[in-house]
């Protein structure tokens, strides 16, 4: 009797082991096998990569900004500017540049010192631009001279960037009435390419 209780701890045991190595081999199987590989050529194939712009270069766009001449007509000029990280950081740096000026011999619409404080864009497609006092105590201009400085910031914006519709302009945080005693800023701008020269 003892033997066969023996023999019969023995087969149990075994068939134990036996099933805690299939167990074990299932495992190693499942964590190493060829389901971790399907991932990985899924993710390298399935996944388009971001580009990577080249090591000491940073990625840039190129706009269209809109500088005056003697007659207050708009002239469109290309200009690079470092890309992203979104519509708003973008379009400061378009309007920087519009303060800086044209390379082509054009003038800036925007008073020397302009300084841009901060640009919103809102779900709806409103561009609110923060002007720092300077657009304002710099300003001597007349009123062509002042619809064409509001429209070149206004087609500059909607022109470039596709989520603005109409731009909304402040100086230092608050709304004005004029920025040189002309035009009403009481509203948001829509484009108006009417004052760019064919």
């Amino acid at each position: 009797m003892a033997d066969k209780n023996k023999g019969g701890i023995s087969k149990q045991a075994l068939l134990l082991s036996a099933l805690a190595l299939v167990l074990l081999v299932l495992v190693i199987v499942f964590f190493t096998g060829g389901g971790g590989e399907k991932v990985k050529r899924f993710v390298e194939t399935n996944v388009p990569q971001e580009p990577v712009a080249p090591a000491g270069k940073a990625a840039a766009r190129t706009v269209t900004l809109f500088f005056v001449d003697e007659d207050d007509l708009l002239h469109k000029e290309t200009r690079e500017i470092p890309a992203g990280p979104a519509a708003s950081d973008e379009a400061a740096r378009a309007l920087a540049e519009l303060v800086r000026g044209s390379e082509e011999g054009f003038s800036s619409p925007l008073p020397p010192g302009t300084r841009v404080r901060q640009v919103f864009v809102t779900k709806d497609g409103v561009a609110t631009v923060d002007f720092s006092r300077e657009i304002v105590e710099n300003f001597s201009y007349g009123s062509t001279a002042e619809l064409a400085a509001v429209y070149a910031v206004v087609d500059t914006l909607v022109s470039n960037f596709p989520a603005v519709k109409r731009v909304v302009l402040l100086v230092e945080g608050a709304e004005r009435e004029t920025l040189g005693g002309h035009v009403d800023l009481s509203r948001a701008f829509l484009p108006d390419y009417s004052l760019v020269a064919k």
